[in-house]
């Protein structure tokens, strides 16, 4: 059973950064078929934010792209997304998940506050 902790969410001024982290336990991200980074802003739809795929193929919805970045450190067993250049419209909690064979697996989520 794949299980995902996600961290790093809190408080943050327009314009600062913050880098989440999802961990991942009972399974192996190198050997995920992909992972991503979803959100959900307060009374909207999840959304999409970036993914990242086993063969390092990596994409990112239009509003975030040149100033968030995902990875993966196998070694660590970990995905992050980078957060660059934050927006009052970047508030929402943020989820991690993971494609594994037939099934899809989500962490608790982390809540990120851009706001002064």
């Amino acid at each position: 059973q794949v299980q995902l902790v996600e961290s790093g969410g809190g408080l943050v001024q327009p314009g600062g950064s913050l880098r989440l982290s999802c961990a991942a336990s009972g399974g192996s991200v190198f050997s995920f078929r992909a992972m991503g980074w979803y959100r959900q802003a307060q009374g909207k739809e999840r959304e999409l934010v970036a993914v990242i795929s086993s063969d390092d193929f990596i994409n990112y919805v239009d509003s975030v792209k040149g100033r968030f970045t995902i990875s993966r450190d196998n070694a660590k067993n970990t995905v992050y997304l980078q957060m660059n250049s934050l927006k009052p419209e970047d508030t929402a909690v943020y989820y991690c998940n993971a494609f594994v064979s037939d099934r899809v697996y989500w962490g608790q989520g982390t809540q990120v506050t851009v706001s002064s």
